[in-house]
């Protein structure tokens, strides 16, 4: 009889039983890669799951994580589960006074941590963490002179494991086999764009049908490499990095920092992919800044080329007729000359499938990686359905959907316009939340997502925007900020974008710049500046954001639906929205509403027809400083088009 495999314990048991010797886990250590097989990787699992046992750690409590990604703090994960407790991953870079509320409310009881760093907040804020018993530290760098007794080290830890499993050596396979699939597998606290964020208990049975399904849709195999950079408390990499490679048995590979992704990025050369668009935007404008500083023949041969993509190479990927010889053989010249070296300058020469989800990507961007041959391809889903409601099918992908409804799910368009959820991958509940899960489930099932969606002709799902953000301009026009916002962010200049527009007359926006692309731009044109508020202030970055912005309206006039959602006024922040700042989700996402009410003399200004407005704004600084910025921003008006969809 075929073991079970209906829990992610026995699923890495059941790897290291058939591929033992196949790598599981790459970390690249002091500029080396270690590689761990996933017969290496039980027995290390076995060692921590019974040394926590042998803490105190017991059936149904609950265990922070806490850092990068670590294959020591994925491990934690399956031992944790192993033994029916719940792990609770927390993002890294959190400053301590927003762990305290997450450590609290999910009655965390231990906590593993990477380094000094996080073993320092922890320190800061146990004595209001009162459910807080012990704290693991992975990396003991810095720790040698800490006593508590409360505080062991991972080694400590594994090493009272392995004397625990030679005293009771059937411990660990009598608790996998005391786990059920309809246990809760991790709880995953959501974003908070809106309100205090949420503990989403997501099981077994719900992570494992979404990872299968995954798997199976795009036929990943256990030869697939993935890179796991992205934060362990995001679903985008629980659902990848953890629960897919644990249901196909491929190797996950963890960068040596976040400062060397790219290199390793390119060392590994991932066959499987995924990002939010924000790093497929940081991506293009690294490129942008390099080709602006090559040479003038090879800044032309990029040009030609890129032109020649826009025009065919999406339809060339996808396998579709309709592109004439001529371009054919141009584009097989630009693959040799330019799309090819690109792929293998961004690390992704060896990618067969690239995901991109967490928020709304541009048309513009995604036609970019598309056009040079990478198979790039938009999922759509929550925290709540294991992020899996939507995937893209090879060959018929649309740029401006997120795809069809995956195997074995259900979507529908209420009349409101929300889209609604059912399948086997959803949520247990809101953890002590009775009232916020009957709310976010029907009494069909279906779980309200809150965005607002339509189906097209095809079967494709549309994501217009969040439906509490989508409004409506004075004159009755829709208006959907983030769709606007991600057609500013297409440019390498701007970096964050906050459009207001709901029951007012006009659109206005607030523009971030990217400091490395506009502090590039500014060095080669000889303008000086000594700082993000001093370059932002410039008139001439002004002027280059204008061109964008300018764009961007140009774009718009042709939509029938957002014509009139063009940018007509606009001001260059003082200062980058920051999460510390509360002004940003830990995962990028702009809390619109909070940046109205910090910036409402911005605002008035923008609406009141000033023309500049003095403010001064108080910052977080990364040592828990405080202090402040101030300037006088000048506010522009962007040129608008006549709206040539609607006049059609």
């Amino acid at each position: 009889m075929e073991p079970r495999r209906d829990t992610f314990p026995r699923l890495l048991l059941h790897h290291a039983d058939v591929r033992g010797a196949h790598p599981s886990v790459r970390e690249k250590d002091l500029g080396i890669w270690q590689t761990w097989t996933w017969g290496d990787v039980a027995a290390e699992v076995r060692a921590l799951a019974c040394g926590l046992a042998a803490q105190g750690f017991r059936r149904g409590m609950h265990l922070a994580i806490i850092g990068d990604n670590r294959p020591r703090l994925y491990w934690t994960m399956a031992a944790v589960q192993a033994l029916g407790g719940v792990p609770v991953p927390l993002y890294q870079d959190a400053v301590a006074e927003e762990m305290v509320y997450v450590l609290n409310d999910a009655d965390v009881q231990f906590a593993l941590v990477e380094d000094q760093e996080q073993v320092d907040k922890m320190l800061e804020i146990r004595e209001r963490c009162p459910r807080l018993l012990h704290i693991v530290y992975d990396d003991p760098r810095g720790l040698r002179h800490y006593t508590q007794e409360f505080l062991h080290s991972y080694d400590e830890i594994q090493a009272l494991g392995r004397a625990h499993h030679d005293a009771h050596p059937d411990f660990f396979p009598s608790a996998v086999a005391e786990a059920q699939p309809d246990d809760v597998a991790v709880m995953i606290y959501t974003s908070g764009t809106t309100g205090k964020p949420k503990g989403v208990c997501l099981t077994h049975d719900a992570l494992i049908a979404a990872a299968r399904g995954g798997v199976q849709f795009d036929r990943l195999t256990p030869d697939e490499d993935v890179l796991s950079y992205l934060p362990m408390a995001w679903i985008g990499d629980h659902l990848f990095s953890y629960c897919e490679a644990l249901v196909a048995g491929f190797t996950i590979n963890c960068p040596e920092s976040g400062d060397t992704v790219m290199t390793d990025l390119r060392e590994i050369g991932p066959t499987f992919y995924f990002a939010p668009p924000r790093v497929f935007e940081n991506l293009l404008t690294q490129v942008t800044i390099r080709m602006e500083d090559a040479g003038a023949l090879k800044r032309l041969a990029f040009r030609y080329f890129m032109n020649v993509a826009r025009r065919c190479g999406a339809e060339i990927l996808d396998g579709k007729g309709g592109v004439s010889l001529a371009d054919r053989v141009l584009y097989g010249l630009g693959k040799i000359l330019i799309y090819g070296p690109l792929r293998n300058v961004l690390g992704m020469s060896r990618i067969r499938v690239a995901y991109t989800a967490g928020a709304a990507i541009g048309p513009d961007l995604f036609r970019f990686y598309r056009s040079i041959g990478i198979n790039m391809k938009q999922l759509y889903g929550a925290t709540e359905t294991c992020a899996y409601v939507c995937l893209q099918p090879d060959g018929d992908i649309k740029l401006d959907s997120v795809g069809k409804p995956a195997p074995g799910v259900e979507v529908k368009i209420a009349d409101s316009g929300e889209v609604l959820v059912r399948s086997p991958a959803m949520l247990k509940e809101y953890y002590k939340r009775p009232d916020a899960t009957a709310e976010s489930i029907d009494g069909e099932g279906y779980f309200h997502t809150g965005d607002a969606g339509i189906f097209d002709p095809d079967g494709h799902l549309k994501i217009i925007d969040r439906a509490k953000d989508v409004g409506k301009l004075a004159n009755g026009a829709l208006f959907a900020p983030n769709y606007v916002e991600n057609k500013l962010k297409f440019f390498s200049h701007i970096k964050e974008a906050v459009t207001f527009g709901h029951g007012r007359e006009q659109v206005c926006a607030f523009i971030n710049i990217d400091m490395s692309a506009v502090g590039n731009w500014a060095e080669r044109r000889g303008i000086p500046y000594s700082g993000y508020t001093d370059l932002a202030g410039r008139v001439e970055v002004g002027d280059l954001i204008q061109e964008c912005v300018e764009k961007v309206n140009a774009e718009l006039a042709h939509d029938p639906v957002l014509c009139h959602s063009q940018v007509r006024r606009f001001l260059v922040l003082h200062k980058e929205l920051d999460p510390d700042d509360d002004e940003l989700t830990r995962t990028r996402k702009v809390r619109r509403g909070f940046i109205a009410e910090k910036y409402a003399v911005l605002t008035d200004a923008l609406y009141g027809g000033r023309e500049h407005q003095f403010i001064e704004t108080q910052v977080k600084f990364e040592d828990g400083r405080v202090g402040a910025i101030s300037a006088d921003l000048r506010i522009r008006d962007a040129r608008v088009f006549d709206p040539v969809a609607a006049a059609a």
